[in-house]
């Protein structure tokens, strides 16, 4: 079973109307989408690389998301799959990516405390100063959650630590846990 999806996506991928590497999107029947991004995060959730290597080499749009705005990246990150994480970059996904509340994968690794995962996101091109919709970065989780290596490392990276999000708070007053 546990090649099952690899399978049927393999097979739906075979079938020339349903290819999503040759055709527009729109001519997938919209069930047959949904059921492949769902077996494309629960890929991502559980870290099982062979049925993400089925999506890659089916030329899946690494950087599709779910209805929260999370890519497979994201929830790699946030569940502690650093091989999924590290594959998942090499084959192009996104890193700056956000999701509907604008947090990146960065930030979901520094949340959930998956250190050596952010530590490789933040060898991405991405800026240390990103902020989410609330004006959160992601050195300002390093320093709300008291990590504070990842904090030195952000900072080392160029991460502002005098930016203010919409609530006033700063790296410096959160560090404190002081919140505005």
């Amino acid at each position: 079973m546990k090649y099952f999806y690899g399978l049927l996506l393999s097979i739906i991928m075979s079938v020339p109307q349903y290819s999503l590497a040759s055709t527009p999107e729109n001519t997938v029947p919209t069930d047959t989408q949904n059921t492949l991004r769902q077996y494309y995060f629960d890929a991502a959730r559980n870290g099982n690389i062979p049925m993400l290597n089925e999506f890659i080499q089916a030329g899946f749009d690494l950087n599709t998301q779910d209805a929260k705005g999370h890519t497979a990246l994201t929830l790699a990150a946030y569940h502690g799959h650093k091989a999924m994480v590290e594959r998942l970059l090499n084959a192009g996904a996104d890193p700056c990516s956000q999701d509907h509340s604008g947090n990146t994968a960065l930030m979901g690794a520094i949340f959930k405390g998956e250190l050596k995962i952010a530590r490789l996101l933040m060898k991405t091109a991405c800026s240390p100063n990103q902020q989410n919709v609330s004006g959160q970065t992601a050195s300002m989780y390093a320093a709300l959650f008291q990590r504070k290596e990842i904090l030195d490392d952000l900072i080392k990276n160029g991460a502002n630590t005098q930016i203010k999000d919409h609530r006033g708070n700063s790296v410096d007053n959160l560090s404190h846990g002081e919140f505005k």
